[in-house]
């Protein structure tokens, strides 16, 4: 990525953003459309969990990460976790500040570190990701609708911002035209903060073995088998957002309109 295109926020040849507590904070901007225009810089973040902001500081949400977390205009907060996680792990602080809504789009849970080193980890984790596709059309729908339309900057978030983040961070760029090669690149990018990300399971399980050596991983290949098993039952992940999902033309347009330049 060239750091001239992202500017002084993001650090040189990446998209992540630095925190000190947040690990996997993107910009979404500078993506491509068939179309020629591109995803405008600083108008469409992703996130792993903005409840690590609380208590950065002095005070709750206090600190340089709340600083610059502001600093970043955001007015919409979309918090794709359940809410039992919220209720153990926090929002983001002074939620009254944003527009914000929790959509949880995963409905059957399972423990990533748990995964049995046996299996094959990319298709079992592409099942899940088909779970979610089923179960979560609602809020998938309620999530891109809000993208659209709500008041802007906007980030949207999970725990790791890895998986359920990943699927709308696809679903969005599928429907801004941008190719699939991108869209598998931009998920990969996770990648980069996988060893953060396994730092702070370990500290929040002390004493626990973590089963599945490849937590925390996040490569294209997952992806690429939901967007395949996508077009298999639909005929494209775009066919899927219209006909199972229920995303009308027009709010493709205002997706469009809001976040290409």
């Amino acid at each position: 990525m060239s750091d001239q295109s992202t500017g002084p926020r993001t650090s040189p040849h990446r998209r992540h953003i630095d925190f000190e507590r947040l690990h996997n904070f993107r910009d979404l901007g500078g993506y491509r459309s068939a179309d020629g225009r591109t995803v405008a810089w600083g108008t469409l973040y992703r996130s792993d969990s903005l409840g690590k902001l609380a208590g950065a500081g002095a005070g709750a949400g206090a600190g340089a990460d709340w600083d610059r977390f502001l600093g970043l205009g955001i007015r919409t907060v979309i918090d794709l976790r359940y809410p039992w996680e919220i209720e153990a792990k926090g929002r983001i602080p002074e939620p009254e500040r944003f527009a914000y809504a929790n959509l949880s789009i995963e409905h059957r849970p399972y423990d990533q570190a748990a995964i049995d080193p046996g299996v094959d980890p990319w298709r079992y984790l592409a099942d899940r990701f088909a779970e979610v596709t089923e179960d979560g059309v609602d809020e998938i729908r309620r999530a891109i609708e809000l993208i659209a339309a709500g008041p802007g900057p906007t980030v949207f978030h999970c725990t790791s911002g890895k998986d359920r983040t990943g699927l709308i961070a696809a679903f969005v760029l599928t429907l801004l035209d941008v190719s699939e090669e991108e869209i598998l690149a931009d998920f990969a990018l996770t990648e980069l903060a996988t060893a953060r990300l396994t730092a702070d399971w370990h500290a929040a399980h002390p004493g626990r073995a973590m089963r599945w050596p490849s937590y925390g991983r996040a490569p294209a290949e997952i992806l690429s088998l939901v967007l395949a098993d996508l077009a298999t039952r639909y005929g494209s992940p775009a066919e899927y957002l219209a006909a199972r999902v229920g995303i009308t033309p027009e709010t493709a347009a205002r997706l469009r309109d809001r976040l290409l330049r």
